[in-house]
């Protein structure tokens, strides 16, 4: 268990004060200058030795992702872009990031953007987060004034700014390239890759896309060092990470923890435990509305990390973890799901455009049991012909939830189809 020295987010609850004056008693903005006298390199090496990886899902290793960025100007400015739309059902880490640690978030941009020769940085906010917008842009309005951030950020010689924009709660707009897209004015659908960002990102220039939770932990890394980092958690998944447990546990929460942590000592230890008990468990999503569901047998061994949840066959994806107890009727949860997806596709690629229906309309019958056996094949062969044929990720986010409860539950759906028929032969007969 993580020990309290050890957190970087020590304001997640909002105890303390938000303001600059709670930051900086907490260590924030403490030696801000120095790390940035050390120059660009050494801290994009710094990050690389961390062993950071993004927050937002992917897991992609941050110091690697900054060091693609141009080391010289062509001309074109660089720009830092941070994605705080979180629409992932599930999640809600960097919202309670926001809420109650911003300057966290501020001085990890000046940071990055410092590092990656940027000079401008984008937070791209979810719409509904609006008393969060008020404290992040309360945040940047102190900084400037205290000199942190303006034409000579912590004089440091640095010029960097940075601009809030808010989102319309566009789902699709969580994906960095039709984040992207929404800041220039546009519809927000993804973009062809390559160019990747690095090349080609906001109004064609150098751009770094990264989530809020890990520019949120570039300051304290910076500061304590990428050896102190890297000793918590688990090779080549280290460091602490943000999980939000909600579902059937007794006390649903946002909890900082290591990575690698057992699942089953996450919920007991930090969520007070399943409801009804741990033999009462029957699923957990382990990521977010987008990975695969696990059922109880792999729950009770498996590990919270990024490689031990992918040889579960599922994600660490942002570390939301859903749990479902045995009242949950995991057809029609899943359904609700694809109903989510269904109604966020852009429509930009045909795969998603008609198979998000296809799978919703397939999934609301099996919810009722009105459909054929053949047509679990077909539902999972629908689920794979979407899968990596789309130009963004939304296409798996919808077949993976779909082929997790094939994979696991698939008795429960043959059941509900039996139970149909059986009832629809007795209304028959009694008729």
């Amino acid at each position: 268990m993580l020990s309290d020295k050890d957190r970087i987010f020590t304001n997640l609850y909002g105890i303390q004060d938000w303001h600059l004056a709670g930051a900086r008693s907490r260590g924030d903005w403490d030696g801000t200058a120095a790390i940035m006298a050390r120059g660009r390199d050494a801290i994009v090496e710094e990050m690389k030795a961390s062993g950071l990886r993004g927050r937002g899902g992917a897991g992609f290793p941050t110091g690697l992702k900054w060091s693609f960025m141009p080391k010289q100007s062509d001309g074109r400015p660089a720009f830092l872009v941070v994605n705080a739309d979180e629409s992932e059902p599930g999640t809600c880490k960097d919202r309670d990031i926001i809420r109650h640690d911003p300057h966290k978030l501020v001085e990890g941009c000046l940071l990055a953007s410092f590092a990656m020769g940027a000079h401008k940085a984008f937070i791209y906010i979810r719409g509904e987060y609006y008393n969060e917008y008020i404290h992040l842009q309360t945040a940047i309005d102190e900084a400037r004034e205290a000199g942190l951030i303006g034409p000579n950020a912590c004089g440091a010689e640095w010029a960097f700014d940075i601009v809030v924009h808010r989102g319309a709660g566009a789902y699709i707009c969580g994906e960095e390239s039709a984040l992207l897209e929404s800041i220039e004015g546009k519809k927000g659908m993804p973009r062809m890759k390559p160019p990747f960002p690095a090349a080609m990102g906001l109004y064609g220039c150098p751009t770094t896309v990264n989530n809020v939770e890990t520019i949120s932990c570039a300051p304290t890394i910076l500061r304590r060092g990428a050896a102190w980092f890297s000793t918590l958690g688990r090779p080549k998944n280290s460091g602490t990470k943000v999980f939000c447990i909600s579902g059937h546990v007794n006390k649903p929460c946002n909890v900082e923890d290591e990575l690698g942590i057992p699942l089953r000592d996450l919920i007991e230890k930090h969520a007070g435990g399943v409801r009804g008990g741990w033999d009462n468990l029957l699923a957990v999503i382990p990521g977010g509305s987008s990975v695969p569901m696990i059922p109880k047998s792999v729950c009770d061994t498996v590990l919270m990390d990024f490689d031990s949840l992918r040889e579960a066959r599922s994600g660490l994806g942002t570390a939301a973890v859903i749990v479902m107890d045995k009242s949950t009727d995991l057809i029609r949860a899943i359904a609700r799901l694809s109903s989510f997806y269904k109604h966020e596709s852009c429509g930009q690629c045909t795969p998603c455009r008609e198979g998000t229906g296809w799978m919703m309309r397939i999934m609301n019958r099996m919810v009722e049991g009105r459909a054929d056996y053949a047509e679990i094949d077909l539902l999972e062969q629908v689920t794979r012909q979407v899968e990596g044929h789309t130009i963004c990720a939304l296409g798996d986010a919808a077949a993976w939830p779909i082929q997790g409860l094939l994979r696991h539950f698939r008795p429960v759906v043959e059941q509900r189809i039996a139970d149909y028929k059986s009832r629809t032969a007795s209304a028959i007969a009694a008729e």
